[in-house]
């Protein structure tokens, strides 16, 4: 296992004034053993940020270390990593257990080794059944579990994920993430996981880099990421419904956004009034959309509650109040985070 470490990691297409610079001076360090995910919307850039480290595109500036090894000039194969992609990749002639065990045969791993690598990575992602049909035979999750048994057996010092679960349909997806969990717990490998679903993120990372634009906007726990983010970008990207931020909000200062999560807005007989707009059931809870009653109606407020308190209608005048502690101020012109209100 190794750690990671970014260095002022930059990307452009192209030079001169056709350059397109694409990531802007990223500096992180991933430890040894950890499981980091870098997240944001469609490109956002992290892609190419882990295809750099993979050593699949060229760095413009900067440096990436694995370990002690400055592995700016190395060939993907002189990393010691593994990737596993979105698409499975899987040679559809042979069996698993030959798809698992084709980079081993090439870099002539004796055959008794490469049966008790691939026996043990088929025991720890529950598919020995099936080591001896075609991928063809297999659901799409058990062709994913199969891609990411052929990385294992590598035994490398770093996993490197690109999406691997967009292909899959929400259940699987959900217990693909939970044999991920597992696999990292079992194996401690250092692994970067990319990915735009914010779900997968806040589930999975024990850190995560938001990335837009090329930037990182924030590097921390999930907890840290939700509770006090770097920017308004953050703010509204990490959240379902996002992070409410307003720019009317009663006593909100000049040049200031306050932000407040829609489930942090109690329903209340005096506060904040807002007329309703429109009210939507998701079983257990509730999201009504509303606009202040007096002035500054184009500004949306989100609020999250519980289904068992009784619905506003359309119309209607609803009264909120933030809980204490859970407003956030923003500089209107940066985006970037002030300071927590208490």
């Amino acid at each position: 296992m190794a750690s990671i470490t970014l260095h002022n990691v930059t990307k452009c297409y192209g030079s001169g004034r056709n350059a397109n610079p694409v990531i802007h001076g990223v500096s992180a360090e991933i430890l040894d053993g950890e499981f980091v995910v870098i997240v944001g919307p469609s490109g956002c850039g992290k892609s190419t940020l882990l295809r750099m480290v993979a050593g699949l595109e060229e760095i413009t500036s900067g440096e990436i270390s694995i370990g002690a090894r400055v592995v700016n000039e190395l060939e993907p194969s002189e990393r010691d990593i593994a990737m596993v992609f979105q698409n499975y990749a899987l040679y559809p002639h042979m069996s698993v257990f030959d798809n698992m065990a084709y980079g081993l045969k090439i870099a002539k791993v004796p055959p008794a080794e490469i049966k008790a690598r691939v026996d043990k990575a088929a025991r720890i992602l529950e598919i020995g059944p099936f080591l001896q049909r075609k991928p063809r035979e297999l659901s799409g999750g058990q062709r994913q579990r199969v891609a990411m048994g052929r990385a294992i057996v590598r035994q490398p010092q770093v996993f490197l994920f690109d999406e691997p679960l967009s292909n899959l349909d929400a259940k699987l997806r959900a217990q693909t993430r939970l044999e991920i969990q597992k696999l990292h717990r079992e194996l401690g490998i250092t692994s970067l996981f990319v990915t735009h679903d914010q779900v997968e993120a806040m589930t999975l990372a024990q850190r995560m880099m938001v990335m837009n634009a090329g930037v990182m906007e924030q590097f921390g726990t999930p907890d840290e990421v939700y509770n006090r983010p770097a920017t308004t970008f953050v703010a509204s990207f990490m959240g379902s419904p996002p992070m409410n931020l307003l720019k009317n909000a009663p006593g909100a200062p000049a040049d200031t956004l306050v932000g407040v999560r829609p489930e942090h807005l109690d329903i209340t007989p005096t506060g904040w009034a807002l007329q309703v707009e429109a009210v939507e059931m998701l079983g257990a809870e509730r999201l009504t959309y509303g606009r202040w009653l007096h002035g500054a109606a184009d500004e949306l407020v989100i609020v999250r509650s519980d289904a068992a308190i009784p619905s506003a209608t359309p119309g209607s005048t609803l009264y909120v109040t933030p809980r204490p502690g859970s407003m956030h101020h923003f500089d209107a012109r940066t985006g970037q985070r002030i300071e927590a209100q208490p």
